[in-house]
């Protein structure tokens, strides 16, 4: 008994200085940051720099894609990183973003400011993304299973008119252009009296005919990890699956279906030398039955025609109709021949019941090979490190298409019954079996890394560190489109670095890092530069004085950088410094003035001198945490020139001879210049309220941008892009409705077609008499970078063995146009509900809408304040409610841990214009997600 007792006591004592070096490894990771070609100590870091540890926040948060819910954790991230589109780098390769999920992912890194991604050069201009994969652990044989389902639920559809309101509002379009009406009052009555859905169609795509009410998403992941002193291991595995809202034709079977696995081993070869291997398979597959269903819902009328013609209403007597139904190789349940008009020979109704399908597939893969070597044996601190990775991605469809036959009836009624009694055909019934390689893609990228690093403590307070890496890749790519031709493509990246850094006693920082770049866009005599950056950091808290006087706060931190990067990411092709002749000049008639012919001439001038654009930055930052972390935040106020942005000079540098319609000797030039500032920031507080842990996380930037320096030269200031934001929105000012034609006549001359009553008008601004482009302004910020102001929350509260946890972002300063088909009705386009509100005489004080119109409507059809809205708007992205068993249950069992989740995603939408950001015109509605989960740990 003793030795029993004696014997557990022992197990006792090693699992728990097991579960000590875990957590003391966690400890270690957290404090650990993943930067350019290493890590850093989180108290080094200087600034520019934010992390996420994604593991972590997957046990309150589940997500599948690697980069969800960013914008709720990071400052100056919305998917751009201070309102440019970033470099994503998975476990330090370019790859995509999407090939990754949230389960494997340990970390992610935001590079933000220009001192962070120097090193990564060029490539890295905008900032950069490092997504950090999981490994391996010193810890026994660990297996993890997740398993989800859950349901897609549509948050609305688009409101478009029926048919019998559609024909009487064409009606009076119509009758405001003097025209004859289109559609007899009788034919409208017995549309809307439903007499005979056949003869009278009214096409309503948002039922349960065509969709259902929810669709499923269901995954699985295992998990498996371990390993000792002298090897580590990890895989990833993971089947998900999901179908769709359509239920008819072959888009009933509409699917897409996804396997990954990703395995790493990391070894200790010898006391001086390591090694790591990694490989990720992902396979996807994709179902989609032919026929654009959405994009028609958005254009075609509710009468315009039968999509299925009834044989049983064919006149019986008609030998001619029987033969065609006897022929046909697609009657549909052998009830129905597909229907159609002379305009509309095919149509997404008979695609999806016969045209076939197509079944896309997708495969990557990706390997890695990473070698570590200590050689302190040659100088105490050296090490040096390399890295190889290949990756492949081979993109093709198997497809099935066949044509059919459609047929447009004439109808006649005899003895109160409708009968069909001719048919006009179009097209021929195909027949096919066999199905066709479609188009197919290759993507293979090839990545390299070097690098010696230098890290040594002197007298316990200096510390150095120091690096020289070289880093390069290479991505190719091959198109086939119709099997006829290939396009190829090689796109390469290299580029070599250097950083030095020192800080004494983790109070004082200087840190230089450069990059030697190069570019094959740019002459040969330009083709390298280097690019420097310089840090500054000081630790106030580690000051006698602070720590004196000012003990509440732990940690306060000031940081500085400027940096110089260039880059060649927005000189969008080669050889753009090389001016070239064509035959086709200009064409000139012979002297006999009988014929003529095309000419050589110029199309571009050439620039020896072109060269790299700037990001030229000072960055400022602050990081702070007050009464033992109950409160911290990290800030960084930027400011950043591009400078040397190409033009052509055609406004203000050359003269207008330089150029014409059919030759041009304008060369490209390093001239406009832009700028963008802002303040980003990460605030976080955590306290214990009686048993309830609750931590508060927000995230935000402001940002300002302003195009400094333009070639251009408008007529009147108000107009020049130059002193306006970026991300400027241009349109008229709207001054109401045409109320009559006196109103017409008094007002400024609109050079947009003919104005009558009901119609849009527009302020002159320059009061030249004529209402033309001149009279455009700035109205607002369009955000398509960033609106002005973004921000994004997060709240956990954990009681017990109860954790809920949920997330938000937002954004507020910008403005769209109300200007999709949905609102701006052409001629005898779809009618929306919004129509409803159109200028009539008998409303024209309160229209919300102009006149209707059988043709285009160019004059209202412009971008005014009339359609302009505020974007402002707070989206609550996930909530979760975890519930972990106790572990005391599962003692005696075999499993160690056990949780269960409840989520929804894509929950609520805070906006004044709510109804418009949910509703998508032509394309598959936006859903809300719900999700249950468990999780089970072996």
């Amino acid at each position: 008994m003793k030795k029993n007792i004696k014997n557990v006591c022992y197990v006792l004592f090693a699992m728990s200085l097991l579960n000590l070096t875990n957590i003391q490894a966690q400890e270690k990771k957290d404090s650990l940051v993943n930067v350019a070609f290493g890590k850093v100590a989180r108290e080094n870091l200087l600034g520019g720099v934010s992390s996420v540890n994604a593991s972590e926040l997957m046990k309150k948060n589940f997500a599948t894609y690697s980069l969800d819910g960013l914008q709720s954790f990071v400052g100056g991230y919305n998917g751009n990183i201070w309102g440019q589109a970033p470099l994503v780098l998975v476990d330090g390769v370019p790859r995509n973003a999407s090939d990754v999920r949230f389960s494997e992912v340990e970390s992610i890194t935001v590079l933000k400011g220009g001192s962070a991604v120097i090193l990564y050069g060029s490539k890295a201009a905008k900032g950069v993304v490092l997504i950090t994969t999981k490994r391996g652990l010193n810890k026994p044989l660990t297996i993890e299973i997740r398993a989800n389902t859950g349901l897609y639920v549509p948050k609305r559809y688009p409101n478009y008119l029926n048919a019998a309101d559609y024909m009487t509002l064409y009606n009076e379009a119509c009758t405001n252009d003097g025209i004859a009406q289109q559609y007899s009052q009788s034919l409208i009555d017995n549309t809307s009296a439903g007499t005979d859905p056949y003869r009278y169609p009214d096409i309503d795509f948002f039922n349960s005919t065509y969709l259902k009410k929810a669709y499923n998403k269901s995954d699985i992941t295992g998990e498996i990890s371990g390993g000792n002193d002298r090897t580590r291991y990890y895989t990833n595995f993971g089947l998900s699956y999901n179908n769709s809202l359509m239920k008819y034709g072959y888009q009933k079977n509409n699917d897409d279906l996804r396997f990954n696995v990703r395995a790493n081993v990391d070894m200790n070869l010898t006391s001086w030398l390591k090694a790591s291997t990694n490989a990720v398979a992902v396979f996807s597959d994709n179902y989609t039955g032919r026929g654009d269903f959405w994009g028609t819902s958005a254009t075609l009328r509710p009468n315009w025609l039968t999509p299925l013609i009834p044989i049983n209403m064919l006149n019986p007597s008609n030998s001619s109709l029987q033969t065609i139904v006897e022929n046909s190789n697609h009657l549909i349940n052998g009830q129905y021949l597909l229907g159609g008009t002379s305009t509309d020979q095919t149509n997404a109704f008979s695609d999806m019941l016969v045209a076939g399908y197509s079944k896309n597939k997708n495969r990557t893969l990706m390997f890695d090979v990473n070698v570590e070597a200590d050689l302190g044996m040659i100088l105490k601190g050296l090490s040096f490190k390399t890295a190889y990775s290949m990756d492949y991605t081979d993109n093709y469809s198997e497809a099935w298409k066949v044509g059919y036959a459609v047929y447009q009836p004439t109808w006649s009624n005899g003895n109160g019954q409708d009968t069909i009694t001719a048919l006009k055909k179009y097209n021929t019934d195909g027949n096919s079996t066999n199905e066709y390689i479609g188009n197919s893609s290759f993507t293979q990228t090839m990545s390299v890394t070097s690098q010696f690093n230098y890290n040594r403590t002197f007298a316990q307070d200096h510390y150095v560190s120091a690096a020289l890496i070289g880093w390069g890749y290479q991505n190719r790519v091959s198109n086939d489109a119709d099997h006829s031709s290939s396009q190829y493509h090689s796109l390469s990246n290299v580029n070599l670095g250097a950083q030095a850094a020192y800080n004494y006693k983790h109070k004082y920082y200087f840190e230089f890092a450069g990059a030697e770049v190069h570019s094959a866009k740019l002459p040969v005599k330009n083709r390298n530069v280097f690019s420097p950056a310089i840090s500054l950091g000081w630790r106030i808290s580690g000051e006698n004085f602070f720590k004196d006087n000012v003990n509440f706060v732990d940690n306060l931190m000031l940081t500085a950088s400027y940096s110089n990067l260039h880059q060649d990411l927005d000189i969008s092709d080669y050889y753009m410094y090389q001016g070239y002749f064509d035959n086709k000049g200009g064409w000139y008639q012979w002297r006999d003035g009988a014929a003529g012919g095309w000419t050589t001439g110029s199309k571009r001038g050439n620039n020896s001198d072109l060269t790299f654009i700037q990001r030229e930055e000072f960055r400022a930052g602050l990081n702070t945490s007050i009464l033992n972390n109950l409160f911290t935040l990290d800030a960084n106020y930027f400011t950043q020139n591009t400078n040397g942005l190409l033009t052509q000079g055609s406004s203000t540098i050359y003269p207008l001879y330089y150029s014409s319609w059919d030759y041009s000797f304008l060369p490209y030039l390093n001239f406009n210049k832009d700028r963008r500032t802002g303040v980003d920031f990460t605030f976080n507080l955590n306290k214990k309220i009686g048993q309830v842990d609750a931590s508060l996380g927000f995230s935000g930037m402001y940002l300002t941008t302003k195009a400094v320096r333009r070639d251009e030269t408008y007529q009147d200031a108000y107009q020049n892009r130059a002193g306006k934001p970026l991300d400027s929105y241009w349109g008229y000012i709207c001054e109401g409705f045409f109320q009559d034609q006196d109103d017409i006549n008094n007002h400024a001359q609109q050079t947009f077609g003919t104005a009558k009553p009901g119609n849009l008008k527009y302020k002159d601004v320059n009061n030249d008499g004529v209402v033309d482009s001149k009279d455009q302004v700035n109205l607002g910020h369009n955000g398509w970078s960033a609106s002005p102001y973004t921000y994004g929350v997060n709240v956990t509260l954990k009681w017990k063995h109860f954790t809920l946890f949920a997330m938000g972002t937002g954004n507020r300063g910008a403005i769209g146009f109300k200007n999709n088909s949905y609102y701006w009705v052409k001629g005898s386009s779809k009618y929306s509900d919004v129509v409803w509100g159109r200028w009539t005489e008998a409303t024209k004080n309160t229209p919300t809408y102009p006149r209707l119109t059988t043709t285009d409507n160019s004059n209202d059809f412009q971008n005014s304040t009339f359609w302009m809205y505020k974007t402002n708007r707070f989206d609550l992205s996930r909530v979760q409610l975890t519930y972990d068993l106790d572990e005391s249950i599962l003692n005696k069992s075999f499993v160690h841990a056990l949780s269960v989740y409840f989520s929804g995603e894509s929950l609520l939408t805070i906006s004044k214009e709510r109804k418009l950001m949910e509703t998508n015109i032509g394309s598959a509605p936006q859903c809300r997600f719900f999700n249950l989960g468990v999780k089970a740990s072996f």
